[in-house]
């Protein structure tokens, strides 16, 4: 079994770890909830394991990205009519409000895609579930 990463987001320098990890990340639109009693944003992933590329062997596993405390939600151009639809994550940022510790959370998508969290404070989690599987694609950046 390979290790499972497990970040914990609570300030800017945390949450700029967590969009290393995050990105390249696949997201279904069916994949995200809001859970309006709990307060609590959560989106599966499939995140592509930066931490272990090598050459050949790139990898992808499952994983959870969520944040507590949250106010409400916002996005825009994500297809709400298509929950099949795939996103790639680009990065994620915390935008403080004028008085903290509250802000919005932003989920940069390819495409321009955005999906704005705001929080009463920044409290985010990126953990892996389940055993990584191989991918032959390895995102390239380059290629734009």
């Amino acid at each position: 079994m390979s290790a499972l990463l497990k970040l914990l987001a609570e300030d800017a320098a945390d949450l700029e770890i967590m969009s290393a990890a995050a990105q390249d990340a696949l997201l279904r639109v069916s994949d995200i909830s809001v859970d309006r009693k709990q307060r609590r944003f959560t989106a599966l992933l499939n995140r592509f394991r930066w931490e272990t590329a090598d050459g050949p062997h790139n990898e992808r596993i499952r994983a959870a990205l969520s944040f507590e405390g949250v106010l409400g939600v916002k996005s825009k151009r994500v297809r709400q009519d298509a929950p099949e639809a795939l996103a790639s994550i680009l990065s994620v940022s915390f935008t403080p409000d004028e008085e903290p510790p509250g802000g919005v959370v932003r989920l940069l998508l390819a495409g321009g895609g955005e999906i704005a969290i705001a929080v009463e404070c920044l409290e985010g989690r990126l953990m892996d579930i389940g055993e990584p599987w191989r991918t032959p694609r390895r995102p390239d950046h380059d290629k734009a």
